[in-house]
């Protein structure tokens, strides 16, 4: 936790610091809606690799850092980019290669999970998943568990309800809590201290960084800090769980930061696209993101004309007339 007041960063600075090869990482978002795209582009560009990754339901942000070779374990309720890839593409290749491995939880579970981590408890119980494949289908071995720390020896435990009648159900699950080594957000707007604010929906975004060792922000807008006071009601996440903050306008991109910008059709396109084809999805890692040099070089070469397309409008937060074929 840094408790320093002005906490601004380069993004490959903060990335270099806080995610090692091997680390346990988080990242925010919802399948294509304020995925912490440049945080995962410059992952990808320093070749972090091994990475146990655990997510929401996340698309393009998980979709590429498995295409980009660096995710060795995951633990998600939903990998898909909505009509694009109802099912993530290059996640779903090496599910089915097996070069990864995957352990999955309802929705309701991983949010339960998430907040276990933030309470500093070890479990919640739930009813989510009784009946279900869930329950009886593990990702990870008992070796690979008793070999790793920061992994729960169990996936779940299904219990009888220690009061009986009360709630409803003989039954209860408890699902382990989760402390991910690093959380990765973006924000609409932060301060210099790492104080944040979401607009619009939250996801599991708050749950995430409030469980996490160390939050890397990057943020739309960086705000003085008496601007996120007149209304502090507002802002979601604290500054004292918060590391590194790192300014990056269209952060999320191709992805939506609602009252910002929306997800971009033509460039979510082309990603399917290449994603279907290992070759092209090669070609795809060497033009759009080994040939670039950071996030802003990303945009320019994307250009200005595509940009303001998917310009929010200032009334409904999503980009009016938008072609979303």
């Amino acid at each position: 936790m840094n408790t320093a007041t002005d906490k601004v960063t380069r993004l490959a600075d903060a990335i270099d610091r806080y995610i090692h090869n091997g680390s346990h990482i988080s990242i925010g978002g919802f399948t294509i809606n304020r995925n912490p795209m440049a945080a995962v582009y410059e992952i990808i560009r320093q070749k972090k690799r091994d990475l146990h990754v655990y997510a929401h339901s996340n698309g393009q942000g998980i979709d590429e850092l498995v295409g980009g070779g660096c995710v060795a374990k995951l633990e998600i309720a939903y990998a898909g980019s909505g009509r694009f890839a109802p099912t993530c593409i290059r996640f779903r290749k090496a599910v089915e290669a097996k070069t990864i491995l995957v352990e999955d939880y309802s929705n309701y579970q991983m949010t339960l999970r998430f907040m276990a981590g933030a309470m500093g408890v070890p479990f919640l119980p739930t009813r989510s998943a009784l009946g279900t494949d869930i329950i009886a289908r593990w990702g990870f071995s008992e070796a690979l568990r008793a070999a790793d720390p920061k992994l729960p020896n169990k996936k779940l435990t299904v219990m009888d309800n220690p009061f009986e009648h009360w709630g409803g159900t003989e039954k209860v699950v408890l699902v382990p809590a989760i402390q991910p080594d690093v959380t990765l957000l973006h924000v609409q707007e932060a301060d210099a201290a790492g104080t944040a604010r979401i607009k619009g929906l939250t996801f599991a975004d708050v749950e995430q960084a409030k469980a996490a060792r160390h939050v890397v922000l990057t943020c739309e807008k960086l705000l003085d800090t008496e601007i996120l006071r007149t209304a502090p009601e507002n802002n979601q996440i604290p500054g004292i769980i918060v590391d590194a903050v790192v300014p990056v306008p269209y952060g999320a991109f191709p992805t939506a930061c609602y009252h910002c910008y929306d997800y971009d059709p033509v460039y979510l396109n082309t990603y399917r696209h290449c994603a279907l084809d290992d070759r092209g999805h090669q070609q795809y890692l060497d033009e759009w993101i080994f040939a670039v040099t950071d996030h802003q070089a990303l945009l320019e070469k994307v250009g200005k004309g595509r940009l303001a397309n998917i310009k929010a409008d200032p009334r409904t937060g999503y980009a009016v007339g938008l072609d979303r074929k």
